[in-house]
């Protein structure tokens, strides 16, 4: 007797568990982060002409970086966490320091004011 109420909740779990993966489970099918699809670390890697420029007030900033710059400003809260993430960290980034490059590349449209963790941009 006790084997066919086994089977039986086996099959309600696996019935149940099927429905949820073709409807989706809230909150994990549409969620991304700040950067949409895109991965924080590999972003983080993709300004590393940027990272000198990003430890010290007064360093140079490359063109190289600006550009990137200016593209990743399309998105404030993207390159936030991306100047937080973890690479950044490793690399020495200072994010007080790195939310200062737009106005050391003078890109006119930046993000002023908008806080980066602490640091607004400026």
């Amino acid at each position: 007797m006790e084997t066919p109420v086994k089977y039986m909740c086996i099959l309600v779990f696996v019935v149940s568990m099927t429905i949820a993966g073709f409807n989706g489970v809230d909150g994990t099918s549409n969620y991304y982060g700040p950067c949409g699809k895109h991965d924080i670390e590999k972003e983080a890697q993709k300004l590393a002409p940027c990272t000198y420029a990003a430890k010290y007030f007064r360093a140079p900033v490359s063109e190289r970086c600006c550009t990137i710059m200016e593209k990743k400003l399309n998105n404030p809260s993207c390159l936030c966490a991306i100047l937080q993430s973890r690479t950044a960290y490793n690399a020495g980034v200072r994010p007080e320091v790195a939310v200062t490059i737009p106005k050391r590349c003078n890109i006119a449209v930046r993000p002023v004011g908008h806080k980066c963790g602490a640091f607004p941009f400026v």
